[in-house]
C-alpha cells in the first residue's frame, strides 16, 4: 500500500468581536453559507502577520471598519476534507471591540447573516465546539479586561 499524502497545511486568523451594550457586552456571530453560526476568520495573505489578517478578515466578512484589537485569545486547529484532500487548518483568534456595531454580512465572502448576542446566547448559538471554546475564553478575557 502507498503512503497517504500529508495533509495540506492552512493558516487563518479571526476575531471574537464585542461591543459594549451598557453593562452587558454583545458578541458578533456570523452565519456561513452552510447556515452554521461561527466567528469571522480567513486565510493569511503572503507576508501578513496574524493580527493584521484577523482585522482584515473580520472587516471583509462583517463590514466593520472601527475595530480595536485587544490581543490574542487562542489558537485552534482541525482537520477537514476539501476536494478529496485532507486539510489541517490552524486559526488564531483575537479579541476585538467595535464601537459602532454596524455589522453587515458580506455575501461575496459567503456570509449570510451577522447577529449580536449576549454572551450566554452567543455560546448556545455557535455551531462548532472549538469556536464555542474560543468564545468562552474571550468572555473570560473581557471580564479581566474590565477589571472583573
Amino acid at each position: 500500500m502507498g503512503e497517504r499524502p500529508a495533509p495540506i497545511e492552512e493558516t487563518s486568523a479571526g476575531g471574537v468581536v464585542f461591543r459594549r451594550n451598557g453593562d452587558r457586552p454583545a458578541f458578533l456571530l456570523i452565519r456561513d453559507s452552510y447556515r452554521n453560526w461561527g466567528l469571522p476568520k480567513g486565510h493569511l495573505e503572503a507576508g501578513e502577520a496574524a493580527p493584521e489578517a484577523a482585522l482584515r478578515e473580520v472587516a471583509e466578512e462583517t463590514g466593520l471598519s472601527d475595530l480595536v484589537l485587544h490581543g490574542p485569545i487562542q489558537e485552534i486547529d482541525w482537520f477537514f476534507r476539501f476536494r478529496r484532500r485532507l486539510i489541517h487548518k490552524t486559526c488564531v483568534f483575537f479579541l476585538m471591540e467595535s464601537a459602532s456595531g454596524d455589522a453587515c454580512p458580506q455575501r461575496d465572502e459567503g456570509i449570510t447573516a451577522c447577529r449580536w448576542l449576549p454572551f450566554e446566547a452567543a455560546l448556545k448559538a455557535v455551531s462548532y465546539a472549538n469556536a464555542r471554546e474560543v468564545l468562552s475564553k474571550a468572555g473570560q478575557l473581557l471580564t479581566a479586561l474590565d477589571g472583573g
